[in-house]
């Protein structure tokens, strides 16, 4: 028998923010991804943290991790046991990315493939698709992301909003728009079987989503196009990834995570995203009782990074010995540079930097908050220098909790919310707080 695996590559950890009980790996390498298809979860991730590199670094960290499991495919399949594999490269909701960059290396390497999809609705963070314009809900209005802030971003800023021409922009009008295969509403709530399995020669096609009921559909017409031979590749955010999997309800309740804090002790939280809704988010939680707020200054990096390390961690400590929880953050002034490749490498000076004040956290803290998906990544892989995590849930819709292995030699079973820069209402990270120091004044789901 075949089983039936998703695979997901994603650029930054925050691909995991609907489903629950699977592997995150932080690694690539043949008995890493062994391991993961073994595992009895229906889909694991692969977190490539592209969105923080350069195109070309994206590109070849991508083949890298696809030959890797086109090898590791090849050896299950070898022993006996094949696997029928649902591949998806995961990306931002906002349309940030490095599309194609990505797909056309996964087409490459672990193709042909029929069609690619872009899907990259997100419902649990307002953005949806309709008649191919892809928006986000703001207060009811619906606002073509075109328009918003994301849109503008110095690396990945686009002017289309409409999917079709989304594509042709991005691929330098390599696929045209009115090449672009569009999937209606109308026509996913009333069955697409036949289509999907018409498709081939890696057509380009984009769906829409007005709501979870929508890609439930989509999901179920894949699953059966491809077990009658199709091979499809997507391009999505989180929610067709619930549709994907089915996974039942998580196993703690939202309400009830407070449950993997260690002993009840206060915890750490990092901000490093500098979009405006973490900023406002920010400032919100640091009106909460028990915090002690501590600002990194990115100005003085890299020339003071040794000693600025050494004062946040020393500040953390002793706020942790009063039992308060520190809440350690990026200073939230815009920088300018030059050029894309200037802006990547100061990145990557703060994150080593953030890092570095991770591995130095009071031993004892009872759990840490991870606010933004780059800072995230690097807290898992580096930070914590984690091969794997599982995914336990969600303590706010579109904010995973992972668990540290109970062997891990710092922070054994320590609870990590992966909190993505984008996402939730202003008063969402202090929620999340609340939740977990045992705050929160009636239970929510």
């Amino acid at each position: 028998m075949t089983d039936t695996k998703i695979i997901v590559l994603d650029d930054d950890p925050t691909g995991a923010q609907t489903v629950h009980s699977c592997l995150l790996a932080t690694r690539w390498d043949i008995d890493t991804l062994r391991e993961a298809l073994d595992d009895p979860a229906p889909l694991f991730f692969v977190l490539t943290n592209t969105r923080a590199m350069d195109a070309g670094r994206a590109a070849a960290v991508t083949r890298e991790v696809c030959a890797n499991l086109r090898l590791a495919l090849a050896q299950r399949a070898k022993s006996g046991r094949p696997v029928n594999p649902i591949f998806v490269s995961r990306s931002d909701s906002t349309l940030r990315g490095h599309y194609p960059v990505e797909t056309d290396v996964m087409a490459e390497v672990l193709g042909p493939f029929d069609a690619h999809f872009l899907v990259p609705a997100f419902f649990e963070g307002d953005r949806i698709t309709v008649d191919g314009v892809h928006y986000l809900v703001v207060e009811g209005r619906r606002v073509p992301v075109a328009e918003t802030e994301f849109a503008r971003d110095s690396v990945f800023g686009y002017r289309e909003s409409f999917l079709p021409a989304y594509v042709e922009e991005k691929t330098g009008g390599r696929i045209r728009a009115d090449r672009v295969q569009h999937f209606g509403l109308a026509e996913l709530r009333a069955g697409c079987l036949d289509r999907l399995l018409a498709l081939s020669g890696n057509a380009c096609c984009v769906v829409d989503a007005e709501r979870q009921d929508d890609l439930d559909r989509f999901a179920a017409a894949v699953r059966e196009a491809t077990a009658r031979g199709k091979r499809f590749l997507f391009r999505s955010a989180a929610s067709l990834l619930t549709a994907l999997a089915g996974l039942p309800p998580q196993p703690v309740p939202a309400a009830k995570m407070a449950a993997y804090v260690r002993g009840g002790r206060p915890g750490a939280i990092l901000v490093g995203s500098h979009v405006a809704k973490t900023t406002a988010q920010l400032e919100r939680l640091l009106q909460e009782p028990g915090l002690a707020p501590i600002e990194l200054d990115v100005g003085r990096l890299p020339q003071a990074r040794t000693e600025r390390v050494a004062a946040v961690c020393q500040v953390a400590q002793e706020a942790h010995d009063q039992g308060l929880t520190p809440v350690i953050y990026t200073s939230r002034r815009e920088r300018s540079f030059a050029s894309q490749a200037e802006r990547l490498a100061f990145g990557e000076v703060v994150s080593a930097t953030l890092m570095d004040i991770v591995r130095g956290l009071p031993a004892g803290i009872g759990y840490l908050i991870s606010k933004g998906g780059i800072t995230s990544n690097d807290v898992l892989a580096t930070g914590l220098a984690l091969k794997t995590a599982r995914v336990v849930g969600q303590i706010l819709a579109g904010c995973s909790v992972v668990c540290c292995p109970a062997d891990h030699p710092r922070f054994p079973d320590l609870p990590v919310v992966i909190f993505p820069g984008n996402v939730g209402s202003e008063d969402a990270l202090a929620r999340v707080y609340r939740r977990l120091a045992g705050l929160e004044r009636a239970p929510a789901a």
